[in-house]
């Protein structure tokens, strides 16, 4: 029989019952159907409790949800996590729809029901200063912001009544502020108790409902230039919204001031630029005396915005004009494409790069240039798409002293690392003001594959001081990342063989100063007194005072690296060493007791400066 026959013969059964069940059965998957969004279980349980016309509520009225379900003989199901009420399938859904019929004006019916409800003495008489609690108007919400959008779509006779209704007490009504409080995110408004000069005409545009729109300019009375309480007009309600048709009408009054600002000082163009209607942007382009490239009070033009949201068609459409600037910056300084990168919007990025006035490493007012910017959110895509470009330094600092590979290493993400590092002209120790590398923030974080990325080249310095003395492996430590750690000063177990290269090894203390622990041409030990070695003279080259043990298990002679005497901690013919070549080794060390001499502190693994340098401001005794 298949879905569609199993649904049809379901829907035959739910026809089947008593009226009043048939009845909410029926209605119940009509609403659930046509909502706007999925609806709560007691929002659903008050629609249907709604007598359309009735002047008053009566709760009695409103069916259990127990009920419901059972009267939709299993095609209905409520969500336990969002206590939503939704079709048993997306299948039913593409049922319902297929068969129209099943459901003649439903959105008529819908708008009818939730008008009704808002006509009522109850809801009337809701203060607007508090704001009531919902929970004794459940279906108050949904009816607020959704009748409208069911009334755009099916306008009958009755909605259009009940709507002009509601309209003779706009300022004053409960609906009206939920409507507008939706919208705060978005509009910036500083907050109102209540919305007077909200009216019809600005109610009809907000929602796009063409024929009560055409109905009302045709009044003699009607300024259709008229703000509401926020400075807003029915033209920018429309714009904001992508109502074409709407604005078309208000456009065709030949008396409307397209360029005129509204909230946040913005345009009827900036608006549809920066929620992507591009309908209306053509329709507003194409006015003589349009301004396509007026800024809001932040600076940001129509392009701006339309970048930041990653609108490509609007950017397109704006960047075809020759009186738009593609590299126009805000009050901040930052330009469209600085916007685009900023919000990972890759193909605004290109779009905007194909126009040869766009500067791709123009900074912002804090030095952060588009770069800098996907390289900290880690944009990869982005990365590539500027250094393509190939016209500016993707080594430039901010203000801060950041680096785009700096951000990158902090905020850990390894793709934009290895990009960055695969360039000649990046310098992988450069530091902030503070003197941190991009190896200290990495390490700090706890970023353990960026560590292992940097450690990777040999012109990274693993153990140098920031601007406070800390050294990566200090920062990893008091960070608690003890896999950093460990990556800092990781002890591996190496064959010692005769015949290797000669070689030299430091260690170095924890201000980054090194210390020679042996270069010489013939095998030596370690005395009672420390750290002791010779260089092939037989004199003796330092030395720190121990505490009478044998400390030191590894020496240099001409040969290579090989076992001595001492405190032996792994099996005989090993060193403990991370590497081992001419040009780097490390040696774990462990506790010398050398720190109170002013030696390097236990467990301190870090390269060995080529330049065999002593502490600074000590000499060899």
């Amino acid at each position: 029989m298949g879905l569609g026959g199993a649904y049809g013969a379901t829907l035959g059964r739910i026809k089947e019952q008593g009226k009043e069940e048939s009845r909410l059965g029926m209605a119940a998957l009509m609403w659930i159907s046509h909502s706007e969004r999925p609806l709560k279980v007691q929002e659903l349980c008050h629609a249907l409790g709604v007598e359309i016309g009735a002047a008053d509520l009566d709760g009695d009225n409103a069916p259990s949800i127990g009920t419901l379900l059972a009267c939709c003989q299993g095609l209905v199901a409520v969500d336990k996590e969002t206590s939503t009420v939704r079709l048993i399938h997306f299948t039913l859904q593409q049922y319902l729809q297929a068969h129209p019929e099943l459901f003649n004006g439903a959105h008529a019916t819908i708008a009818e029901t939730c008008l009704s409800y808002l006509d009522t003495h109850q809801v009337r008489a809701l203060s607007t200063n508090p704001s009531p609690d919902l929970e004794d108007t459940p279906f108050l919400e949904y009816s607020s912001l959704y009748w409208g959008m069911h009334a755009k779509r099916d306008l009958s006779a009755r909605a259009e009544q009940l709507a002009l209704k509601l309209f003779e007490d706009n300022n004053n009504h409960i609906s009206i502020n939920l409507l507008l409080d939706a919208e705060k995110p978005w509009l910036l408004f500083l907050g109102h108790d209540k919305y007077p000069g909200f009216s019809s005409l600005h109610c009809a545009s907000f929602f796009g409902i063409v024929k009560m729109v055409d109905e009302l300019i045709k009044a003699e009375d009607c300024d259709v230039n008229k703000a509401d309480c926020i400075g807003i007009t029915p033209l920018v309600w429309a714009t904001w919204n992508g109502h074409e048709e709407v604005v078309k009408l208000l456009l065709g009054r030949g008396d409307v001031k397209p360029n005129r600002r509204c909230v946040g000082d913005r345009t009827p163009l900036l608006c549809a630029a920066w929620r992507g209607h591009e309908g209306v942007v053509k329709m507003l382009l194409d006015l003589e005396d349009i301004h396509p490239d007026e800024p809001e009070f932040l600076g940001r033009t129509p392009l701006w915005c339309a970048a930041e949201y990653g609108r490509e068609g609007v950017v397109k459409i704006l960047l075809g004009r020759d009186d738009v600037n593609p590299d126009k910056p805000d009050n901040a300084g930052q330009t469209p494409l600085w916007s685009a990168a900023f919000n990972g919007h890759g193909g605004v990025v290109k779009i905007l790069l194909r126009k040869d006035e766009v500067n791709a490493g123009k900074p912002d007012n804090a030095g952060q240039t588009p770069l800098w910017c996907a390289a900290w959110y880690g944009y990869e895509d982005i990365v590539k798409i500027l250094l393509r470009r190939g016209d500016f330094n993707p080594d430039q600092s901010d203000n801060s002293g950041q680096t785009p590979l700096w951000c990158a290493a902090r905020n850990g993400h390894e793709g934009v690392v290895k990009i960055l590092l695969g360039l000649k002209n990046v310098n992988p120790n450069k530091p902030n003001k503070h003197g941190q590398t991009p190896l200290h923030c990495a390490a700090f974080w706890g970023h353990e594959g960026v560590v292992r990325i940097l450690l990777g080249r040999d012109d990274v310095n693993p153990g140098g001081p920031d601007g406070g003395g800390q050294t990566p492996r200090s920062l990893a430590a008091s960070s608690g990342h003890a896999g950093v750690v460990a990556l800092l000063s990781p002890p591996a177990s190496v064959p010692i063989r005769p015949g290797r290269p000669k070689c030299r090894a430091a260690v170095f203390g924890q201000d980054g100063g090194p210390y020679r622990v042996r270069h010489s041409s013939s095998e030596q030990g370690v005395d009672g007194r420390g750290l002791q070695g010779t260089a092939g003279d037989g004199r003796r080259r330092w030395g720190t005072g121990g505490d009478g043990r044998k400390r030191m298990r590894t020496a240099w002679d001409g040969g290579g690296l090989r076992e001595t005497a001492g405190d032996r901690r792994g099996p005989p013919g090993t060193a403990r060493v991370m590497s081992h070549d001419v040009k780097r080794i490390r040696l774990e060390v462990h506790d010398f007791g050398l720190a109170s001499a002013g030696g390097p502190s236990a467990g301190t693994m870090v390269p060995y400066s080529p330049s065999g340098r002593h502490l600074p401001g000590r000499s060899p005794s």
